[in-house]
């Protein structure tokens, strides 16, 4: 502290009297200090003489709204008085009301194992299974069991692993039930007991004190000194103080004083229960991977479809094909064409993906959000303890002073003036500010401390200072209260320059705490001071943590727009925009339902929602329809928090992500859960997963182009040399492709600069391309065999056939060449799909490469040796596979070529008409919509989610999983006021005293 400076006495007192009364009497000074929002109490406007009302009247807020009436109203609404209720009222309303606690549905296993083969693609397998099993009987032949075999495996290689991975994933309403208060202090019969919290009900009174969760929403009768800390329900990010009549939320926890109140809401009907009710309130709601997967199986299935059809009309019509003979070249197109592994490869790229990504501290509970993370492209972010810390600092670049003493000097002596133990939030905020704790203490003797008291709004300390012996005092606290304590240099000036710092930071949402001094004659630590001085103006907030600036900046410069959603006030929000480079161009919560201003910018509340900065003021339910607006605007919408409030739009949104020190209930919602503190690690995982992406995108070309590349040529091949195919050797192409495609988990590409998005239409085109080009390299091979001997004249190779004679294109050798060329330059594709320029300047991964020199070398072992006559092959030549082996890496080399021609035109075009597309829309209505999905297309794509809605009433017709939880989103109002009311009508039915 700097040196000790020598003040004047003030004038004596009777001086001062006459000084006043020979001047005007000054005008009465009004601090505007920053606080929320008041509401004053009402009435319920209806008659309270009776307790019954009807329905409509006590649904109507205009009427009744028990957040805010008279709290004698509340009493007898509820039925109750301050004795409580008596044990068997309590079981009476036990009964009506249901527990203090949320239910949550519970998912057979098995059932839950069977969903993963409820899709498209798996029904065409199990179908061709069915075939295999069932419809290849006849013409003297036992059924196909191979294939039966196979395809079963596959089926159930696919379930497991999707089972596996969601069985993981937490359950959020379950976090949420498990947050709520265990044990509750309730009046019962005249007698304060301690029971199960499960077994409040409205019309209960409890008490709760420091260090207690409030087990209910209540209202208060008694309220001593009480600060509540609602943050993880509300955002607020101080405490809040409580009197009597006040609303305290469940889940919310006592910071200070002792209170007793009346239960008006529990279990599902609280403010905590409504957000649970939110959680998951879409969980039948179609996946964005799942959206992508129907389309690309839709495309899959009609190309097979077409060419099953044309195989029916052509080889039964046209060439007479026995029943038998028929079924096995349809086989060949259903198990070769259908990428049934898809679901799988995916599973475990993101699987592996979610692995890589918890090196950088960061949890998935969801695998599928990963792909959608890399499409995000707005970052809604909660603020408290988000964004900033959740911890009040004094903020010592805005300290202003009005005496002789530095900023220093001002926060060194409020710490005096504030407790070292036993703190309430701004005494520790205060003491924090110093260096050290221990000089809050330091260097001063103790004589006497006044604590925080709600009527006087200020805390003092008398204290000697060591170094000089006098004795000393110092009082911290409400600015209006400690400038009317103020005697000395006390000035006109003072008071302005005090009046416009006040009102400047209250403008700015930074709440002001006043330091007042002054010094005492003799040794008596009761006596009066020489009149308290004011010396300076503390200002409170919540920082920012300390790299979410950067974090912020990162992410814009990936393309991601961040938006704050805030349930703290709208001063508070712009200033921490501000601080934060996000802006202030931001709004109150109640914008969101009265829409626009009239004469503003904005025509649509879509358009205010998208160009906003942030909202302020937000509850629960409008933090979900933020999110819900955005992604109906086209956006994939990812939501940062770390409270129960927050549980809600974490849930809804695309991708959720509960911060470090979330509450149980956030990451339960979330889908993705960071471990350590700030925000960085999210700029890691976006990066991580657009190079996932960008392997499930590679993926997806080449496995469209594997369909193509199967059904069209082994249909031409039948209908134009009646190729028969054995169907066991596809399976074995497709085990050997999806073992290699596996390690494209762990594979080498660069992620994007911003957002991915699945462009089907470039996917189906590079498919098709490819697809058509391997075909031909296969027709030309085997009419190069059938019609001419050139390789047998060249290389000396031989067939079972006699030399010169006509070959057979059913001959086995012959299938066993096409079955090794098929299997070599199909699996050879990949290196072109996953790179973007020519295939040898992008090195992958040596997983990848060993996987496909293993699979390469089993392929061609099995042409080497295998004679299995019950699947129509046999053995060649090693002279023979070095002519395929040739044969492939000729065709293979032009594949860039294709690549390249592709990007040149037709993906150019697409590209272009896609971009003009989107121009045309924004100038058009000035925010780019999507196309509402049609019911029939809904039903589609939650084929291919992983819970289906016939599995669930199966399960609850057979007795599996509980009781849901399920709220109306347009009854949820502010706070618990419908709620309450609600409980105030079953009560008016179910009276549980005479009338």
């Amino acid at each position: 502290m700097s040196e000790p400076v020598t003040k004047e006495a003030g004038p004596p007192p009777n001086e001062i009297t006459e000084e006043k009364t020979t001047e005007e009497a000054p005008r009465k000074r009004e601090y505007k200090e920053f606080e929320g929002e008041k509401h004053e109490a009402t009435h319920a406007k209806v008659d309270m003489n009776t307790i019954e009302l009807k329905a409509e009247d006590l649904y109507d807020k205009e009427k009744v709204d028990l957040e805010r009436v008279e709290l004698g109203d509340v009493f007898k609404l509820l039925q109750s008085s301050e004795e409580g209720l008596t044990s068997e009222q309590a079981t009476e309303r036990l009964g009506i009301f249901g527990p203090n606690k949320l239910e949550s549905e519970e998912q057979n296993a098995f059932l839950q194992f069977l969903s993963f083969m409820w899709n498209p693609l798996s029904w065409v397998m199990e179908a061709a299974a069915l075939v295999a099993i069932a419809l290849s009987n006849g013409e003297g032949r036992a059924p196909d069991w191979p294939d039966f075999v196979g395809i079963v495996l596959l089926l159930l290689v696919n379930s497991a692993i999707g089972f596996y991975e969601e069985r993981n994933a937490g359950n959020a309403v379950k976090a949420l039930m498990d947050s709520l208060a265990p044990k509750a202090r309730v009046k019962r019969d005249g007698n304060w007991q301690e029971i199960e919290s499960s077994e409040l009900v409205p019309g209960d009174m409890v008490a709760f004190k420091i260090g207690d969760i409030v087990p209910a929403d209540c209202r208060l009768t008694e309220a001593i000194n009480v600060s509540i800390d609602q943050a993880a329900l509300t955002g607020e990010s101080l405490p809040q103080s409580k009197k009597t009549a006040d609303q305290c939320f469940s889940g919310s926890t006592c910071k200070q004083g002792e209170a007793e109140g009346m239960v008006i809401s529990t279990g599902p009907n609280t403010f905590f229960g409504r957000a649970a009710s939110l959680v998951g309130a879409d969980d039948d709601s179609t996946g964005h991977l799942q959206m992508i997967l129907a389309q690309i199986g839709s495309f899959c299935l009609v190309v097979i479809g077409i060419f099953v059809l044309l195989e029916i009309c052509v080889l039964y019509g046209r060439f007479h094909y026995s029943y038998r003979r028929g079924l096995d070249n349809i086989l060949v197109l259903l198990i070769g064409g259908i990428p049934i592994a898809m679901p799988t490869v995916l599973s475990v790229t993101l699987a592996v993906g979610a692995q890589q990504l918890a090196k950088y501290k960061a949890i998935v509970t969801r695998i599928t959000a990963i792909e959608e993370l890399a499409g995000v492209t707005i970052l809604c972010s909660d603020k408290t303890g988000t964004l900033t810390t959740n911890k009040l600092t004094i903020d010592k670049s805005l300290v202003r002073t009005y005496g002789p003493f530095s900023a220093e000097d001002v926060i060194l002596l409020s710490a005096y003036a504030s407790r070292t133990e036993n703190q309430d939030a701004i005494d520790g905020c205060v003491v924090g500010t110093l260096d050290d704790p221990k000089k809050a203490r330091a260097g001063i003797k103790l004589l006497d401390f006044k604590p925080f008291d709600p009527t006087t709004k200020r805390t003092e300390i008398t204290y000697r200072e060591e170094a000089s012996g006098k004795l000393k005092r110092v009082t911290k606290g409400m600015t209006g209260r400690i400038i009317e304590l103020c005697t000395r240099n006390k000035t006109h000036e003072i008071e302005d320059q005090l009046e416009r710092d006040v009102e400047e930071y209250a403008n700015r949402g930074l709440r002001t705490l006043a330091v007042a001094y002054e010094e005492v004659e003799g040794d008596n630590p009761e006596a009066d001071g020489n009149g308290f001085e004011l010396i300076g103006l503390l200002t409170i907030f919540d920082p920012p943590r300390s790299d979410t600036k950067e974090t912020i900046d990162n992410a814009l410069a990936l393309g991601v727009k961040v938006k704050m959603v805030t349930g703290d006030q709208l001063a508070i929000a712009k200033e921490t925009g501000r601080r934060l480079g996000l802006g202030d161009h931001m709004y109150p919560a109640k914008v969101l339902k009265e829409g626009p201003p009239p004469g503003g910018k904005h025509m649509t509340l879509e358009e205010m929602i998208l160009d906003a900065d942030g909202f302020a003021g937000v509850f629960p339910e409008h933090k979900y329809e933020i999110v819900k607006t955005l992604q109906g605007l086209g956006h994939l919408c990812a939501m940062t928090g770390d409270g129960a409030n927050d549980a809600p739009a974490l849930s809804k949104a695309n991708v959720g992500i509960a911060v470090e020190g979330a509450t149980d209930a956030a990451r339960g919602a979330a889908d993705i859960v960071l471990t350590e503190p700030g925000l960085s690690t999210i700029v890691h995982a976006i990066r991580q997963s657009r190079i996932i992406f960008q392997r499930m995108r590679n993926y997806s070309i080449y496995a469209c182009a594997v369909t193509i590349r199967i059904v069209v040529c082994f249909a031409i091949l039948a209908f134009a040399y009646e190729f028969e195919f054995p169907p066991f050797m596809v399976l074995i192409i497709a085990l050997l492709n999806d073992g290699t495609i596996m390690t494209l988990s762990v594979d080498r590409v660069l992620p994007s600069n911003t957002p991915d998005s699945w462009d089907l239409a470039e996917i189906f085109a590079y498919a098709i391309a490819y697809g058509l080009y391997l075909t031909v390299s296969t027709i030309v091979l085997l009419i190069v065999i059938l019609k001419t001997n050139f390789f047998e004249d060249k290389f000396g190779v031989r067939l079972d056939t006699a030399y010169g004679a006509p070959k057979d294109p059913n001959d086995f050798q012959i299938h066993m060449i096409i079955y090794l060329q098929v299997a070599i330059i199909s699996q050879a594709l990949i290196f072109v799909t996953r790179s973007h320029g020519f295939f040898f300047m992008e090195m992958p991964s040596y997983a990848l490469l060993g996987a496909f020199c293993v699979a390469q070398l089993i392929s061609s072992i099995i042409a080497a040796y295998a004679n299995w006559t019950f699947t129509k092959i046999r053995a060649i030549s090693g002279g023979w596979i070095g002519i395929v082996w040739v044969w492939n890496i000729i065709w293979f080399l032009p594949l860039d070529g294709v690549k390249f021609a592709m990007k040149a035109t037709i993906i150019k075009y697409l590209r272009q008409r896609h971009e003009q597309k989107v121009a045309q829309q924004v100038k058009a209505q000035g925010v780019p919509m999507t196309r509402t999905t049609s019911r029939v297309g809904s039903i589609h794509e939650s084929m291919y989610g992983n819970r289906v809605n016939f599995i669930k009433r199966a399960a609850r017709s057979v007795g599996f999983g509980g009781k849901k939880v399920s709220m109306s989103q347009n009854e949820l109002k502010r706070f618990a006021s419908i709620q309450a009311a609600h409980t105030g009508q079953t009560l008016a039915r179910h009276a549980s005293r005479p009338q």
